[in-house]
């Protein structure tokens, strides 16, 4: 495939046509064919590789403004936003370089259908799903690697390299992201290309059995296209099953949610232990769970240039925090954190642009937030394992 002219594949699927135009996401070409295509008034809608939360944040550049934190650390999901962030920044990296911002096909695409008063088709996965999926495809260590390599390419201030370039005419952000492991590895080739191939082929067959179109252009990644024409042609199953069955969040493991709870009953066990000795060793271990899960905690809390009370609160929190499951010291921190550093309005609508620099992480109120509720909650984390290694040599004499 040609670099300088975007693919363009036509196919015929229940009386209907499809035009799949492949396209580079930081190509100004790109967004050109989109708007010369559209021009010809030939489609009654248009399909973009959108989920509805990208979807969103493209219509709607306010969307970040409305995020409850709250609600984001109570349901789990900050590392999702701070990933959502950290592609963000990446993509912001990109506009400055190449001078166009990326997806601009996209916004293109949009922009054109809505003149025309023509659907917009929303047929990409949902990113947190794909993002998930990923996660569960492979080991734990695995994902620390992705994620550590995340953050160092998207924080780095360097040019993006030639190579680079070529695997983001490719694809899109997040593939391009993680190109140089999914090419390799088929546990995170699949759920992030070739799931979302599937995907967006049932997607497409789903609009056009509901809603009639006869001619969509589906304005995809340029890496897709050949998968996508595949998988239109499929029917072993019905468009609804595909969809359902890679939209399913994976099934995840019970050990991994019994491991806190072990934990605390071996830590208890050790109190009681150290306690029928002698009342000098119990006590001897409650200061060291102490001393060293809220000293750990309270170091993260200050690597995220936490307010000085939110230091003292992360100290305090974290060994009680540590002995329930159910509540983790981040909670408490960042609860502290806004309280005393209330994020305005102002940092929000920031929020994009100041998370394009390393500083920028620590300078605005929100992001830095996110980074006190996850720095002291893994040293918190790190804590509990250190001090139940400490009252463990405690109670064996080592």
């Amino acid at each position: 495939m040609s670099h300088d002219q975007e693919p363009l594949i036509e196919v015929e699927f229940d009386g209907s046509r499809i035009t799949l135009l492949g396209t580079a996401h930081v190509s100004r070409a790109s967004a050109d064919k989109v708007r010369e295509l559209l021009a010809t008034g030939a489609y009654d809608a248009v399909a973009v590789e959108l989920c509805p939360s990208r979807y969103s944040a493209i219509v709607d550049p306010d969307t970040l403004a409305k995020m409850d934190l709250f609600k984001v650390m109570r349901e789990g999901k900050v590392l999702m936003v701070m990933a959502s962030l950290a592609l963000g920044a990446y993509q912001q990296r990109l506009a400055e370089q190449f001078g166009i911002e990326p997806g601009q096909e996209m916004r293109e695409a949009i922009k054109a259908a809505q003149e025309g008063r023509r659907p917009v088709l929303l047929i990409d996965r949902e990113i947190g799903v794909t993002l998930k999926r990923v996660a569960h495809n492979v080991s734990w260590w695995k994902r620390l690697g992705l994620m550590a390599g995340l953050m160092a390419s998207i924080l780095s201030r360097e040019e993006v390299d030639e190579k680079e370039i070529e695997r983001l005419k490719e694809g899109d952000v997040l593939e391009s992201t993680f190109a140089q492991f999914a090419d390799q590895q088929r546990d995170l080739y699949d759920p992030l290309i070739d799931e979302r191939d599937r995907y967006m082929a049932a997607r497409l067959r789903e609009e056009i059995q509901r809603e009639g179109h006869k001619d969509v252009l589906a304005v995809v990644g340029a890496g897709h296209v050949r998968g996508i024409s595949g998988y239109l042609g499929d029917s072993r199953e019905q468009p609804g099953e595909t969809i359902g069955r890679l939209d399913r969040m994976p099934t995840a493991s019970r050990w991994p949610k019994l491991i806190p709870w072990l934990i605390v009953g071996l830590v208890f066990l050790g109190f009681a232990i150290g306690f029928h000795r002698s009342p000098q060793l119990g006590w001897q271990l409650v200061t060291d769970w102490v001393l060293i899960n809220g000293t750990l905690s309270a170091l993260g809390a200050l690597i995220a240039a936490a307010h000085p009370l939110t230091v003292i609160a992360a100290f305090v929190a974290a060994p009680i925090t540590s002995l329930n499951p159910t509540i983790g010291a981040g909670m408490v921190t960042a609860a502290v954190e806004i309280f005393l550093r209330k994020p305005s309005v102002g940092d929000f609508m920031r929020l994009r642009g100041d998370t394009t620099s390393v500083k920028g992480w620590w300078k605005n109120r929100v992001s830095r937030t996110l980074l006190v509720f996850m720095l002291s909650t893994l040293g918190s984390a790190a804590g509990t394992y250190l001090a139940g290694f400490r009252i463990i040599g405690r109670l064996t004499g080592s």
